[in-house]
Protein backbone atom coordinates (compact mmCIF):
# COMPACT_ATOMS: atom_id res chain seq x y z
CA UNK A 1 0.00 0.00 0.00
CA UNK A 2 1.38 3.11 -0.98
CA UNK A 3 2.05 5.74 2.03
CA UNK A 4 3.10 8.84 -0.18
CA UNK A 5 -0.13 11.40 -1.24
CA UNK A 6 -0.01 11.89 -4.90
CA UNK A 7 -2.84 14.71 -4.33
CA UNK A 8 -6.47 14.88 -5.52
CA UNK A 9 -6.95 15.06 -9.38
CA UNK A 10 -10.28 16.49 -10.59
CA UNK A 11 -12.65 12.82 -10.78
CA UNK A 12 -11.51 12.63 -7.25
CA UNK A 13 -13.39 15.94 -6.26
CA UNK A 14 -17.80 15.55 -5.44
CA UNK A 15 -20.05 18.29 -5.34
CA UNK A 16 -20.64 19.22 -1.57
CA UNK A 17 -17.52 17.07 -0.18
CA UNK A 18 -15.91 19.01 3.07
CA UNK A 19 -11.74 18.49 3.15
CA UNK A 20 -10.23 19.35 6.41
CA UNK A 21 -6.80 20.20 5.81
CA UNK A 22 -3.34 19.73 7.67
CA UNK A 23 -1.54 20.97 9.24
CA UNK A 24 -2.26 23.47 11.89
CA UNK A 25 -0.24 26.28 12.32
CA UNK A 26 0.67 29.04 15.43
CA UNK A 27 2.01 31.70 13.88
CA UNK A 28 4.47 34.65 16.16
CA UNK A 29 5.92 37.90 15.77
CA UNK A 30 9.01 35.91 13.80
CA UNK A 31 6.47 35.00 11.27
CA UNK A 32 5.63 39.30 10.87
CA UNK A 33 9.39 39.78 11.02
CA UNK A 34 9.81 37.26 7.59
CA UNK A 35 7.23 38.86 6.39
CA UNK A 36 8.70 42.26 6.45
CA UNK A 37 11.69 41.33 5.44
CA UNK A 38 10.30 39.35 2.49
CA UNK A 39 8.30 42.27 1.44
CA UNK A 40 8.93 46.29 1.65
CA UNK A 41 5.47 46.42 3.93
CA UNK A 42 5.54 49.60 5.90
CA UNK A 43 1.86 49.81 6.97
CA UNK A 44 1.89 51.09 11.01
CA UNK A 45 -0.86 48.98 11.82
CA UNK A 46 0.87 45.93 11.52
CA UNK A 47 4.07 47.29 12.37
CA UNK A 48 3.85 48.86 15.99
CA UNK A 49 1.53 47.76 19.11
CA UNK A 50 1.77 51.38 19.86
CA UNK A 51 -0.34 52.53 16.66
CA UNK A 52 -2.42 49.36 16.61
CA UNK A 53 -3.59 50.32 20.24
CA UNK A 54 -4.57 53.98 19.11
CA UNK A 55 -6.71 52.66 16.75
CA UNK A 56 -8.40 50.49 19.42
CA UNK A 57 -6.75 47.28 18.89
CA UNK A 58 -5.18 45.24 21.70
CA UNK A 59 -1.94 44.60 19.99
CA UNK A 60 -0.59 44.98 16.19
CA UNK A 61 -2.24 42.04 14.08
CA UNK A 62 -0.26 39.56 11.55
CA UNK A 63 -0.11 41.24 7.84
CA UNK A 64 -3.83 40.69 6.32
CA UNK A 65 -2.09 39.06 3.13
CA UNK A 66 0.12 36.76 5.50
CA UNK A 67 -3.42 35.23 7.41
CA UNK A 68 -4.34 34.55 3.80
CA UNK A 69 -0.90 32.87 2.89
CA UNK A 70 -1.42 30.91 6.09
CA UNK A 71 -4.81 29.71 5.09
CA UNK A 72 -4.16 29.26 1.31
CA UNK A 73 -0.98 27.28 1.67
CA UNK A 74 -3.06 24.48 3.76
CA UNK A 75 -5.17 23.71 0.86
CA UNK A 76 -2.22 23.41 -1.91
CA UNK A 77 -1.80 19.69 -0.95
CA UNK A 78 -5.92 18.69 -0.97
CA UNK A 79 -7.26 21.46 -3.83
CA UNK A 80 -4.28 22.43 -6.23
CA UNK A 81 -1.23 20.00 -5.93
CA UNK A 82 -2.42 18.79 -9.54
CA UNK A 83 -3.23 21.74 -10.66
CA UNK A 84 -2.44 23.51 -13.75
CA UNK A 85 -3.45 26.80 -13.05
CA UNK A 86 -5.63 29.12 -10.51
CA UNK A 87 -8.22 31.01 -12.44
CA UNK A 88 -9.53 33.60 -9.99
CA UNK A 89 -11.27 34.60 -6.11
CA UNK A 90 -14.14 36.04 -5.02
CA UNK A 91 -16.00 36.62 -1.92
CA UNK A 92 -13.22 36.77 0.16
CA UNK A 93 -13.68 38.28 3.61
CA UNK A 94 -11.45 39.07 6.66
CA UNK A 95 -13.27 38.30 9.47
CA UNK A 96 -11.10 38.53 12.63
CA UNK A 97 -7.48 39.65 12.82
CA UNK A 98 -4.92 36.98 12.87
CA UNK A 99 -2.50 37.63 16.32
CA UNK A 100 0.62 36.03 17.10
CA UNK A 101 -0.02 33.35 19.30
CA UNK A 102 -2.91 32.55 17.59
CA UNK A 103 -2.95 28.72 15.82
CA UNK A 104 -5.20 28.43 11.92
CA UNK A 105 -6.43 25.46 10.65
CA UNK A 106 -8.35 25.53 7.23
CA UNK A 107 -11.36 23.77 5.68
CA UNK A 108 -12.68 23.39 2.09
CA UNK A 109 -15.68 22.82 0.58
CA UNK A 110 -16.11 21.80 -3.17
CA UNK A 111 -19.55 24.10 -4.37
CA UNK A 112 -18.54 23.67 -8.09
CA UNK A 113 -17.46 21.05 -10.68
CA UNK A 114 -16.99 21.21 -14.46
CA UNK A 115 -14.65 19.14 -16.50
CA UNK A 116 -13.43 21.06 -19.64
CA UNK A 117 -14.06 19.97 -22.93
CA UNK A 118 -11.15 18.67 -23.92
CA UNK A 119 -11.92 15.62 -21.27
CA UNK A 120 -8.33 16.25 -19.46
CA UNK A 121 -9.21 18.73 -16.90
CA UNK A 122 -11.60 20.40 -15.04
CA UNK A 123 -12.36 23.44 -12.78
CA UNK A 124 -12.98 22.62 -9.09
CA UNK A 125 -14.80 25.49 -6.99
CA UNK A 126 -13.67 25.59 -3.41
CA UNK A 127 -14.87 27.84 -0.27
CA UNK A 128 -11.95 27.92 1.94
CA UNK A 129 -12.45 28.47 5.81
CA UNK A 130 -9.45 29.27 7.81
CA UNK A 131 -10.15 29.66 11.52
CA UNK A 132 -8.26 29.75 14.88
CA UNK A 133 -7.71 27.74 18.11
CA UNK A 134 -11.06 29.77 19.82
CA UNK A 135 -13.19 28.29 16.49
CA UNK A 136 -13.71 31.56 15.08
CA UNK A 137 -13.56 32.32 11.63
CA UNK A 138 -10.75 34.15 10.68
CA UNK A 139 -11.08 34.61 7.09
CA UNK A 140 -13.25 32.89 4.10
CA UNK A 141 -12.80 32.54 0.18
CA UNK A 142 -13.46 31.27 -2.92
CA UNK A 143 -11.34 29.84 -5.56
CA UNK A 144 -11.06 27.50 -8.71
CA UNK A 145 -8.27 26.56 -10.02
CA UNK A 146 -8.07 24.11 -13.41
CA UNK A 147 -7.19 20.40 -11.72
CA UNK A 148 -5.59 17.56 -14.19
CA UNK A 149 -7.49 14.31 -14.51
CA UNK A 150 -5.53 10.87 -13.61
CA UNK A 151 -8.17 8.54 -15.34
CA UNK A 152 -9.19 9.68 -18.59
CA UNK A 153 -12.05 7.37 -18.96
CA UNK A 154 -13.43 9.00 -15.53
CA UNK A 155 -17.02 10.28 -16.32
CA UNK A 156 -17.07 13.81 -15.94
CA UNK A 157 -19.91 15.08 -12.86
CA UNK A 158 -23.01 16.86 -13.74
CA UNK A 159 -21.45 19.94 -14.06
CA UNK A 160 -21.97 23.12 -11.52
CA UNK A 161 -20.85 26.57 -11.51
CA UNK A 162 -21.46 28.36 -8.55
CA UNK A 163 -23.31 32.00 -8.54
CA UNK A 164 -20.57 34.04 -7.03
CA UNK A 165 -20.95 38.19 -6.63
CA UNK A 166 -18.63 40.19 -8.81
CA UNK A 167 -18.03 42.18 -5.89
CA UNK A 168 -18.75 42.36 -2.25
CA UNK A 169 -20.74 45.47 -0.64
CA UNK A 170 -20.04 47.33 2.14
CA UNK A 171 -22.27 45.23 4.43
CA UNK A 172 -20.50 42.24 3.95
CA UNK A 173 -16.99 43.78 5.18
CA UNK A 174 -16.65 42.68 9.07
CA UNK A 175 -15.03 45.69 10.82
CA UNK A 176 -12.73 44.35 13.65
CA UNK A 177 -14.29 44.97 17.32
CA UNK A 178 -13.35 48.16 18.27
CA UNK A 179 -11.46 49.78 15.48
CA UNK A 180 -11.39 53.40 15.20
CA UNK A 181 -9.59 55.72 13.69
CA UNK A 182 -11.26 58.76 14.70
CA UNK A 183 -7.82 59.64 16.63
CA UNK A 184 -5.36 58.51 13.45
CA UNK A 185 -2.15 59.62 13.51
CA UNK A 186 -1.25 59.98 10.42
CA UNK A 187 2.25 61.58 11.13
CA UNK A 188 3.46 58.21 12.38
CA UNK A 189 1.05 56.67 9.86
CA UNK A 190 3.59 58.12 6.64
CA UNK A 191 1.09 59.65 4.61
CA UNK A 192 -1.84 62.69 5.28
CA UNK A 193 -4.18 61.14 2.43
CA UNK A 194 -7.47 60.08 4.62
CA UNK A 195 -10.74 58.68 2.92
CA UNK A 196 -11.96 61.67 1.51
CA UNK A 197 -8.88 62.92 -0.57
CA UNK A 198 -9.39 60.06 -2.99
CA UNK A 199 -12.16 60.46 -5.64
CA UNK A 200 -13.56 57.33 -7.68
CA UNK A 201 -12.19 56.41 -10.86
CA UNK A 202 -8.88 58.02 -9.58
CA UNK A 203 -5.45 56.24 -10.68
CA UNK A 204 -2.25 56.03 -8.32
CA UNK A 205 1.25 55.23 -9.92
CA UNK A 206 3.20 53.34 -6.69
CA UNK A 207 6.32 54.37 -8.26
CA UNK A 208 8.93 51.70 -6.87
CA UNK A 209 9.59 48.41 -8.23
CA UNK A 210 11.40 45.09 -6.73
CA UNK A 211 13.58 42.71 -8.71
CA UNK A 212 12.18 39.17 -7.43
CA UNK A 213 14.53 36.83 -6.19
CA UNK A 214 14.47 33.14 -6.84
CA UNK A 215 15.66 32.18 -2.92
CA UNK A 216 12.84 35.07 -1.39
CA UNK A 217 10.26 33.82 -3.26
CA UNK A 218 11.39 30.09 -1.71
CA UNK A 219 11.37 31.32 1.26
CA UNK A 220 8.11 32.68 1.43
CA UNK A 221 6.39 29.59 0.02
CA UNK A 222 7.91 27.41 2.24
CA UNK A 223 6.96 29.75 5.14
CA UNK A 224 3.36 29.53 3.99
CA UNK A 225 4.10 25.80 3.77
CA UNK A 226 2.90 26.01 0.35
CA UNK A 227 3.94 22.50 -1.46
CA UNK A 228 2.77 23.05 -5.16
CA UNK A 229 5.29 21.65 -7.25
CA UNK A 230 5.96 24.27 -9.83
CA UNK A 231 7.18 26.22 -7.15
CA UNK A 232 10.16 23.72 -6.33
CA UNK A 233 10.84 21.85 -8.94
CA UNK A 234 12.58 22.74 -11.88
CA UNK A 235 11.89 19.99 -13.79
CA UNK A 236 8.07 20.18 -13.32
CA UNK A 237 8.13 22.70 -16.21
CA UNK A 238 9.01 22.09 -19.44
CA UNK A 239 11.03 25.75 -19.50
CA UNK A 240 12.77 24.41 -16.72
CA UNK A 241 11.80 27.40 -14.51
CA UNK A 242 10.31 27.76 -11.30
CA UNK A 243 6.69 29.93 -11.08
CA UNK A 244 6.51 32.62 -8.94
CA UNK A 245 3.58 31.91 -6.22
CA UNK A 246 0.98 34.23 -6.72
CA UNK A 247 0.66 34.87 -3.70
CA UNK A 248 4.10 36.41 -3.67
CA UNK A 249 3.20 39.29 -6.28
CA UNK A 250 -0.01 39.79 -3.99
CA UNK A 251 2.19 40.68 -1.29
CA UNK A 252 4.81 42.89 -3.38
CA UNK A 253 2.21 44.42 -4.97
CA UNK A 254 0.34 45.47 -1.83
CA UNK A 255 3.66 46.33 0.04
CA UNK A 256 4.39 48.81 -3.02
CA UNK A 257 0.85 50.32 -2.80
CA UNK A 258 2.00 51.92 0.28
CA UNK A 259 3.84 54.95 -1.82
CA UNK A 260 -0.18 56.52 -2.17
CA UNK A 261 -2.24 54.19 0.21
CA UNK A 262 -0.22 54.23 3.10
CA UNK A 263 -3.20 54.92 5.45
CA UNK A 264 -5.25 51.72 3.25
CA UNK A 265 -4.47 49.89 6.48
CA UNK A 266 -6.51 46.72 7.05
CA UNK A 267 -7.62 44.30 3.98
CA UNK A 268 -11.41 44.07 4.72
CA UNK A 269 -12.55 42.13 1.27
CA UNK A 270 -11.45 40.21 -1.63
CA UNK A 271 -13.71 40.64 -4.81
CA UNK A 272 -11.83 39.00 -7.30
CA UNK A 273 -8.68 38.49 -8.45
CA UNK A 274 -6.32 37.15 -11.72
CA UNK A 275 -3.02 35.85 -12.04
CA UNK A 276 -2.92 37.31 -15.77
CA UNK A 277 0.69 36.29 -16.89
CA UNK A 278 3.44 33.90 -15.00
CA UNK A 279 6.19 35.99 -13.03
CA UNK A 280 9.31 34.26 -12.89
CA UNK A 281 12.78 35.46 -10.65
CA UNK A 282 14.76 38.17 -12.63
CA UNK A 283 11.44 40.23 -13.46
CA UNK A 284 11.34 43.66 -11.70
CA UNK A 285 7.42 43.90 -10.12
CA UNK A 286 5.81 47.79 -9.95
CA UNK A 287 1.97 48.13 -9.01
CA UNK A 288 -0.74 50.79 -9.86
CA UNK A 289 -3.86 50.99 -8.02
CA UNK A 290 -7.51 52.61 -9.21
CA UNK A 291 -10.11 53.86 -7.02
CA UNK A 292 -13.23 51.94 -7.88
CA UNK A 293 -16.01 52.45 -4.94
CA UNK A 294 -15.94 53.98 -1.29
CA UNK A 295 -18.61 53.98 1.61
CA UNK A 296 -18.22 55.01 4.90
CA UNK A 297 -18.98 52.34 8.07
CA UNK A 298 -20.26 52.13 11.23
CA UNK A 299 -16.81 52.18 13.09
CA UNK A 300 -16.00 55.75 14.30
CA UNK A 301 -13.59 57.13 11.77
CA UNK A 302 -13.58 54.39 9.49
CA UNK A 303 -14.55 54.35 5.77
CA UNK A 304 -13.95 51.39 2.83
CA UNK A 305 -12.59 51.82 -0.25
CA UNK A 306 -12.47 49.50 -3.28
CA UNK A 307 -9.45 48.98 -4.89
CA UNK A 308 -7.86 47.92 -8.67
CA UNK A 309 -3.98 46.58 -7.38
CA UNK A 310 -2.19 45.92 -10.43
CA UNK A 311 1.04 44.69 -10.69
CA UNK A 312 3.22 44.65 -13.97
CA UNK A 313 6.99 43.66 -15.27
CA UNK A 314 7.98 47.17 -15.34
CA UNK A 315 5.14 47.90 -17.49
CA UNK A 316 4.13 51.56 -18.15
CA UNK A 317 1.03 52.15 -15.22
CA UNK A 318 -2.69 52.31 -16.07
CA UNK A 319 -2.76 50.27 -18.92
CA UNK A 320 -4.46 46.70 -18.03
CA UNK A 321 -5.71 45.14 -21.46
CA UNK A 322 -5.49 45.35 -25.23
CA UNK A 323 -7.71 45.67 -27.69
CA UNK A 324 -8.84 42.54 -28.25
CA UNK A 325 -9.84 42.54 -24.16
CA UNK A 326 -6.63 40.07 -22.90
CA UNK A 327 -4.52 41.05 -20.07
CA UNK A 328 -0.97 42.87 -21.62
CA UNK A 329 1.88 40.74 -21.23
CA UNK A 330 3.31 42.92 -18.80
CA UNK A 331 0.45 42.61 -16.47
CA UNK A 332 1.52 39.79 -13.93
CA UNK A 333 -1.83 40.53 -11.40
CA UNK A 334 -5.05 42.17 -11.20
CA UNK A 335 -6.93 42.54 -8.07
CA UNK A 336 -10.20 43.90 -6.57
CA UNK A 337 -10.01 44.71 -3.07
CA UNK A 338 -11.53 46.44 0.40
CA UNK A 339 -9.51 48.31 2.95
CA UNK A 340 -10.28 50.36 5.45
CA UNK A 341 -9.01 53.84 5.85
CA UNK A 342 -9.58 57.00 8.11
CA UNK A 343 -12.07 59.11 7.21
Amino acid sequence: MAKTNPGRFFEDYALGQVIEHAVPRTVGTGERALYHALYPARHALYSSDEFARGCGLPQSPLDDWAAFHVVFGKTVPDVSLNAVANLGYAEGRWLAPLYPGDTLRSSSEVIGLKENSNGKTGVVYVRTRGANQHGTTVMDYVRWVMVRKNNLDAPAPTPVVPQLKPALDVADLTIPKGLDFSAYDFAQAGERHRWGDYQIGEQIDHVDGVTIEEAEHMMATRLWQNTAKVHFDATFRPDGQRLIYGGHVISMARALSFNGLANAQMIAGLNAGAHANPCFSGLTVKAWSEVLDKAPTSAPGVGAIRLRLVATKGGAPFQLRGEDGKYLPDVLLDLDYWALMPL
